[in-house]
């Protein structure tokens, strides 16, 4: 009896060591099937290939400035407060226009307190004049003192003096009436107002800018990779923000004046240093032609400057870039992974970024989607075929 007892506990303890061998022989079975399969998984992606097109590369600037090579300020040459305004916004201008009218209270009582001067120097003179002369006709008959002579003499040239010098004060106070008139100190228009009727200023204060903008000039420096392509003589296209001159809409500056749509070229004048010399940043000097008056000299922001010609290049989408700096891409490799690959770019339109080396024609980058890439995993790419043309 107790045979069978121990060969019953044999049996169950066969079972139960067979049972922990088969969990864990499947255990290990099944780790090895998904290690498998994560090896085998592909990420789905979207690919694209390297390819040549043609190209009109952009730059957006933060700001722009505009200006006139001949503007300036016209400025309040004494104190006093504004009267008469003889232009607004946008007037024409000759040199020497009196654009606005100042009173100063002071200005006419020291006029008339120094005419009074002069008349008392002109009575003072008068009577010196007929003393001297008085003098003179007696020493010249030796009826009086070579003393007597000399002060009269002395007293006539003191009142001549006084006389002059109360008339060059009345001359100063009489210049200082003449510049009550505000005067335009450039031919052109009149672009700003800087005070109103009314109001109270002192000598020197700008009361207006006036300027020539039938022409307007504005410099920005830029990496080389976008001067590559430039040149003095050539021309490029801006684009301001529609923002930007709805400002110009009710002013006669107005005119034709489309908007965002509005299509402004500019002249390259200077490049410095010029292109014959190597440099990693260049200034450049551009000239508009400004005489539909859609544009004024001041500071615009978000204009983007675009080359007027397009070249052909080796070009990806903006969106192959896996990096801010746009120095980064994922490649496809033949054997379905994909690796990051360093690369150096030109210039971009936008859309499209020129690639001057680290991919050559025909080689696949992944687009857009870049989570959980890293080199060699696996892939599934469906390329996308995008026509290739002008930027």
């Amino acid at each position: 009896m107790k045979r069978y007892f121990f060969i019953g506990i044999a049996v169950i303890l066969a079972l139960a060591v067979a049972l922990v061998a088969y969990g864990t022989w499947l255990n290990v079975s099944d780790e090895h099937q998904i290690a498998r399969r994560m090896d085998e998984r592909a990420l789905q992606l979207t690919g694209v290939r390297a390819e040549k097109r043609r190209m009109k590369p952009s730059v957006t600037m933060d700001s722009v400035r505009l200006y006139s090579e001949n503007m300036a300020d016209a400025l309040a040459l004494v104190d006093g407060r504004i009267v008469e305004m003889f232009v607004t916004k946008n007037s024409a201008v000759h040199k020497g226009d009196v654009l606005m009218r100042l009173e100063n209270d002071q200005i006419p009582l020291q006029i008339q307190q120094s005419s009074a001067n002069v008349r008392r120097m002109e009575a003072v003179l008068a009577q010196a004049t007929n003393s001297y002369h008085r003098q003179e006709r007696l020493m010249a008959k030796e009826a009086t003192s070579k003393e007597k002579y000399e002060e009269a003499e002395a007293q006539y040239m003191a009142a001549q003096e006084a006389l002059a010098e109360a008339e060059a004060q009345r001359a100063q106070y009489q210049v200082q009436e003449s510049r009550q008139d505000v005067i335009s100190p450039v031919d052109g228009n009149v672009l700003l107002l800087y005070q109103r009727e009314g109001a109270y200023v002192q000598g020197g204060t700008p009361l207006a800018l006036v300027g020539d903008f039938n022409r307007l000039l504005f410099s920005v420096t830029l990496d080389d990779k976008h001067t590559r392509y430039l040149s003095v003589g050539g021309t490029v296209l801006l684009h301001f923000p529609a923002q930007a001159l709805k400002k110009a809409y009710d002013t006669e500056y107005a005119a034709g004046n489309q908007g965002h749509a509005e299509k402004i070229i500019a002249t390259v004048k200077e490049i410095t240093p010029p292109l014959s010399e190597p440099a990693g940043i260049r200034r450049v000097l551009y000239e508009i032609d400004n005489r539909a008056r859609v544009l004024e000299p001041l500071t615009y922001n978000g204009v983007s400057i675009r080359m007027d010609r397009d070249y052909e290049c080796l070009a990806v989408p903006l969106a192959a870039m896996a990096d801010a700096s746009h120095e980064e891409v994922f490649a496809v490799q033949p054997d379905g992974t994909v690796n990051r690959r360093e690369i150096v770019t030109g210039a971009n339109d936008g859309k499209y970024i020129e690639i001057l080396s680290g991919l050559v024609e025909g080689d696949v980058v992944i687009v857009e989607s870049f989570e959980g890439l890293d080199d060699g995993v696996k892939v599934n790419v469906s390329v996308e075929e995008r026509k290739g043309g002008k930027g």
